[in-house]
């Protein structure tokens, strides 16, 4: 599948920016790009998004595993469908990869934890939104939020083939629907083959003995034999009458 090359291009970008990072920033170190609104600053994400963590070390990057293999069976059983759809699902499958390779490998090559146990290293830092949230706001009403969210390639390809899934998934359906309409319509267009049952040819029953060597009667080599079978019935028949 030529997308895969698409997949291939983010994990290299997205481990090339990581070691950038990790060679010359510190950790929590922030340098200004576009004043407050965009800056690079050195964070590692030890569980999901968001710094979420469940169970105990080790049990994000399984499930991370078993994500990426699900999306591999379904980039591979759709590998012939609609191109902007697989091209989604190539980024997606990218960023799986990038990040990946930080759970399983970063914790034993940067010296802070065994194989199945490293951070995803995170710089780039974007100032959303800043501001007081209403007071009828439930739970968060009445407080200050700063979102800024820090994330990497390998994060912004994720959320880039999320949102081709969704733009092109409705083409997508459509066109696997007309394919498997069309597909299922030449079937039924097929005619059934047919089969010629011919009957063996008619032979003249002959009687038992009645068979030359060669395979031919007596009565087709030698005519004269099959009348001289009464004439012979009839001379007995004499004989016997003038004793």
């Amino acid at each position: 599948m030529r997308v895969l090359w698409l997949s291939g291009l983010v994990v290299v970008l997205d481990q090339l920016t990581k070691a950038a990072v990790l060679e010359y920033m510190y950790r929590g170190q922030s340098i200004p790009v576009v004043g407050d609104w965009l800056k690079f600053t050195f964070t590692e994400n030890p569980g999901m998004a968001f710094g979420i963590q469940i169970g105990p070390k080790g049990t994000v990057t399984v499930l991370a595993l078993l994500a990426m293999g699900l999306v591999a069976y379904y980039f591979y059983h759709v590998r012939h469908s609609y191109l902007p759809y697989r091209l989604s699902l190539a980024f997606i499958f990218g960023g799986a990869i990038g990040n990946i390779i930080d759970r399983v490998f970063y914790g034993a090559l940067l010296g802070y934890g065994e194989l199945f146990q490293g951070k995803v290293v995170d710089f780039v830092h974007v100032s959303v939104w800043k501001g007081w949230i209403p007071e009828a706001v439930p739970v968060y009403g009445g407080a200050y939020i700063d979102l800024f969210p820090i994330w990497n390639v390998a994060d912004m390809a994720i959320v880039g083939g999320v949102m081709g899934v969704l733009t092109f998934h409705h083409t997508f359906h459509e066109r696997e629907r007309l394919r498997l309409q069309r597909a299922s319509m030449r079937i039924a267009s097929v005619e059934p083959a047919r089969v010629d049952f011919a009957l063996p040819p008619l032979r003249a029953h002959v009687p038992h003995g009645l068979h030359n060597g060669n395979g031919t009667s007596a009565s087709a080599s030698n005519p004269t034999s099959a009348s001289s079978v009464p004439e012979m019935a009839d001379t007995s028949d004499r004989t016997s009458a003038a004793a």
